[in-house]
């Protein structure tokens, strides 16, 4: 228990300089106070305890067994009956009692911090309206990016070289460009409105016509301005809304129960775009729907020639290529645009769903870390942090990369979600087996003489003993 704590202790505590690494650029030189910064850090802190938990368990397991056994403690109790199982079984229920503890932190506290951090670094952005935005680089500000050479002023609030790129809607690709010379930033704690005071400066729109045709001339207004006032919402930029797709990572503030609704609704939304698209291209394309297309086999009507355009004049047939490859261009813009945007559905659908398994997934790699660390213990037979903490930081990374990568993969639709978030799971069971197995029955961690007996079967060939 004691191993455990100090390992934990060790572990939290540089995953929390990797944390304050991460956002320097919110902290440094921002003049907040103490306890602004300590509050930032506490919301930030329990999203490093998956990551920490299963590492501790790993290391700490390793530790304890492999003293033993480098004492001969294990010999002692081998030798009084008291099997490796029967020694692991006090620590198993700890384990287990502990994975209980960390299914209820990783479902309840983790969703709640995230929510707390998220909405804590809005208000910080209301107190202080210039940690909104940085110098030299695009920052994401609600419906903005916003781009400034310098800072100055007490609180960081006066601008110099701004440049803001509007995003565009869905579906319309406008683009607006605004650049000025100097402004300034305004708010106040009780509205979560933040005013962007532009000065000097104009802006260029491309504007997107309604007749395709008329797109190649790219027109585009421009206009210049000595004052002007943008108002960006600030409530709106951690706004949990789990049916919008442009709001990422919502799906870590929820829990089981909530992860559930939400991919039910989710799904039938997904199904319903579905549907409407199927129907929206037999519209387009004339085909006509079941019950016309019975009443219509109903009817006995001449068979058609085989060159159908032949019944048309040479006028009619151009109007109906030129109609048809129309239709086709639009149905294929179409396609498209529907493939684009059921695929990024599919991809929060996948989203929600690792969250949903993460919840379970930190139970089992806590089994999974002590029945790997302590047989692996009992063979090494060391102790201390030297060779433990080798063999911990070598099995974690490869448990943690593919981790990260079946989740990537799971998200672009490679594999189900299922084996995404449980495949380094997967992978790394046979190992605990395998060395658990091992350790029961006093065998190393390698065979030397399995792996040897080749190469002297082929020494001794080429060159045989001379009697």
């Amino acid at each position: 228990m004691t191993t455990f704590t100090t390992v934990f202790v060790i572990l939290f505590f540089i995953f929390i300089l990797q944390t304050v690494w991460l956002f320097i650029s919110e902290l440094a030189g921002k003049d907040l106070d103490l306890l602004m910064i300590i509050k930032f850090l506490a919301f930030s802190m329990p999203r490093i305890v998956p990551l920490v938990l299963p590492l501790s368990i790993l290391l700490s397991s390793i530790m304890t067994f492999g003293n033993l056994a480098e004492n001969y403690e294990f010999a002692a109790m081998k030798s009084s009956g008291i099997s490796l199982q029967r020694a692991m079984r006090s620590l198993t229920v700890f384990i287990i009692l502990l994975s209980i503890v960390a299914f209820f932190f990783s479902n309840n506290v983790i969703p709640y911090a995230e929510y707390k951090f998220i909405n804590f670094r809005k208000n910080i952005a209301q107190v202080k309206p210039a940690l909104a935005i940085a110098e030299g680089q695009f920052n994401d500000v609600g419906f903005y990016n916003i781009k400034v050479n310098k800072k100055s002023g007490k609180e960081g609030n006066t601008l110099t070289g701004i440049t803001i790129h509007k995003k565009s809607k869905i579906g319309d690709g406008s683009k607006t460009v605004i650049k000025a010379k100097d402004g300034e930033l305004i708010s106040s704690e009780a509205s979560s409105i933040l005013q962007l005071v532009l000065n000097n400066g104009y802006y260029y729109e491309d504007i997107v016509p309604k007749k395709y045709e008329d797109r190649s001339k790219m027109p585009f207004a421009k206009s210049s301005f000595k004052k002007q006032i943008i108002n960006i919402d600030l409530s709106e930029l951690n706004k949990v809304d789990v049916n919008d797709e442009s709001v990422a990572n919502t799906n870590t503030m929820l829990t089981v129960n909530e992860l559930n609704y939400t991919l039910d609704s989710l799904n039938k939304n997904m199904k319903t775009d579905i549907i409407s698209f199927t129907e929206n291209s037999n519209s387009r394309i004339g085909f006509p729907a079941k019950k016309k297309m019975v009443a219509a086999k109903a009817k006995k009507r001449e068979p058609l020639p085989n060159d159908i355009l032949s019944l048309y004049t040479n006028q009619q047939k151009s109007d109906i290529l030129k109609i048809a490859s129309s239709n086709v261009t639009s149905i294929s813009y179409a396609i498209d645009s529907s493939r684009t945007e059921l695929f990024n559905k599919q991809k929060n659908i996948n989203r929600h769903l690792l969250a949903f398994y993460d919840k379970f997934v930190i139970v089992f790699a806590c089994f999974l870390m002590f029945f790997i660390g302590a047989p692996l213990g009992a063979i090494i037979r060391k102790g201390g942090l030297g060779l433990p903490i080798v063999f911990a930081v070598l099995i974690f990374i490869t448990f943690h990369f593919i981790n990260t990568f079946g989740k990537r993969i799971a998200q672009e639709n490679g594999m189900t979600p299922f084996m995404g978030a449980w495949l380094s799971s997967f992978i790394l069971a046979p190992l605990a087996v395998l060395l658990t197995y091992r350790a029961t029955n006093d065998i190393g961690l390698i065979n030397m003489d399995v792996i040897l007996a080749p190469f002297q079967k082929v020494i001794k060939k080429l060159f045989p003993t001379q009697n």
